[in-house]
């Protein structure tokens, strides 16, 4: 089979993707470790069996509804490739948000708190612009840190990573502490959906309203945060209200929410400003 014939005839299987001429296209790159200019290019390239075997493999996962990232293991991030797997949320454009905000408000030399970091590809994308700030990726899943950490020695950016269930092992305190917390309800019908259903349920899941996670580290934050230091969480499109009224009764001011590039609210934070 060419390589022309699996792209005109394979899409038209991918009913249920947004893309489906682009997610061929990447499973065809990665089964051929070839790039778009070769797929492009080289349309009357005859696959081998190997690759015809591997690449079928990869489609027949797609077909299932697993992600792409999952499927070639990687996601790319502030226009850096981050490893991902099974156990770490797949970086989203929409996060991208919460490293622009922090950036804005880091001083010189701050010390970052990046909670729950996953594949770490929060901490990295701050610590690449920030090279001056310490920043420390904070996971209580020894299978998510080891993937954090291959991604920041791939990328050459030095990171404390720490194992711990948010602060329970923290000893210090932040300039800024940032999150991309589970927010979403247990009952939300977008747990069935799309991407979703293959990622960690654990990082994704937060009580009956999705706000349980988000509530403790408005409050707990708070005695891990140097004086008029700034808290930032993404959070769910239609939680910016219940997550300000939450800062303003936990006493931080200069409270905020941001939109993504869909017009979304999707970070909010604060300043706490007491010692």
């Amino acid at each position: 089979m060419q390589i022309a014939q699996i792209l005109q005839l394979y899409p038209l299987q991918l009913i249920e993707s947004s893309s489906p001429r682009l997610d061929v296209e990447i499973l065809l790159m990665h089964a051929l470790g070839k790039n778009r200019f070769f797929i492009y290019a080289w349309g009357e390239y005859e696959l081998k069996p190997f690759e015809i075997t591997k690449f079928k493999e990869l489609f027949k996962e797609r077909l299932r509804g697993k992600p792409i990232a999952y499927l070639i293991g990687k996601r790319e991030f502030w226009s850096m490739p981050f490893l991902v797997n099974e156990h770490t949320l797949i970086p989203r454009p929409e996060t991208e948000l919460l490293v622009e905000v922090a950036l804005n408000h880091l001083p010189k030399n701050g010390i970052v708190f990046d909670m729950g970091t996953g594949s770490g590809c929060i901490a990295l994308a701050i610590k690449k612009e920030r090279p001056d700030c310490q920043v420390i990726g904070v996971d209580n899943s020894l299978n998510s840190l080891n993937i954090a950490k291959q991604n920041a020695h791939n990328l050459n950016l030095e990171i404390e990573w720490i194992e711990s269930d948010w602060f329970s092992k923290i000893e210090i305190k932040a300039d800024i502490i940032v999150s991309n917390p589970p927010y979403i309800a247990i009952n939300d019908r977008h747990l069935m959906q799309g991407d979703v259903r293959f990622e960690p349920q654990s990082a994704l899941v937060s009580g009956k309203d999705g706000l349980d996670d988000l509530f403790y580290l408005i409050d707990k934050s708070r005695d891990f945060l140097n004086p008029n230091g700034w808290l930032f969480l993404e959070h769910g499109f239609d939680q910016g209200f219940v997550i300000n009224s939450l800062l303003k009764t936990a006493c931080y001011t200069n409270i905020n929410t941001y939109q993504d590039s869909n017009g979304q609210e999707r970070v909010s934070g604060g300043r706490f400003p007491f010692v």
